[in-house]
């Protein structure tokens, strides 16, 4: 889990950065979208393949 204390950019900072762009946002959101198919996908195969050694 992330902790709430991890980051240690100041309030200043972070209120005075620029707003991510939607260009920006749509890459994030395809690499997020991309990883959390790899782990459902690794999961699945995980999942089959532990069913397939119990039916022998």
């Amino acid at each position: 889990m992330k902790s709430n204390y991890m980051n240690t950019a100041q309030l200043k900072e972070l209120m005075t950065a620029p707003p991510m762009t939607a260009a920006r946002h749509a890459e994030v959101m395809r690499k997020r979208i991309a990883q959390r198919r790899m782990l459902e996908e690794a999961r699945e195969m995980k999942k089959a393949g532990d069913s397939d050694h119990l039916k022998r």
